[in-house]
């Protein structure tokens, strides 16, 4: 199972990217992939087949009328494991002893 944390960005557009945000998280809501929505980018959980296909139709969507984007991605494999978008943070609030996300 993949974890991939994205940011696109499409360069020369306006200083909020919420418009263009909104129009990936439609592709990602779409896709039936787990995902986590951050300040800083989307997370993704699933097979790597399945992430990459998601961001490929995000920069697909962007690409129809933007003429640059950037884009950030890292991934974290792990084989076997799923729902890791919950389990990673409640091992650390287990460790400390309280929840650290609202």
């Amino acid at each position: 199972m993949v974890l991939a944390e994205f940011s696109m960005t499409p360069l020369g557009e306006r200083e909020s990217m919420s418009r263009y945000v909104a129009r990936c998280m439609e592709v990602v809501q779409q896709s039936g992939v787990t995902y986590r929505l951050t300040p800083m980018g989307t997370i993704l959980e699933g097979s790597i087949d399945q992430v990459l296909e998601v961001v490929h139709r995000c920069f697909e969507v962007l690409a129809s009328d933007c003429h640059r984007i950037t884009c950030s991605a890292k991934f974290d494999y792990r084989q076997g494991d799923q729902s890791r978008l919950d389990s990673k943070v409640a091992s650390v609030e287990k460790v400390l002893g309280r929840t650290v996300c609202k």
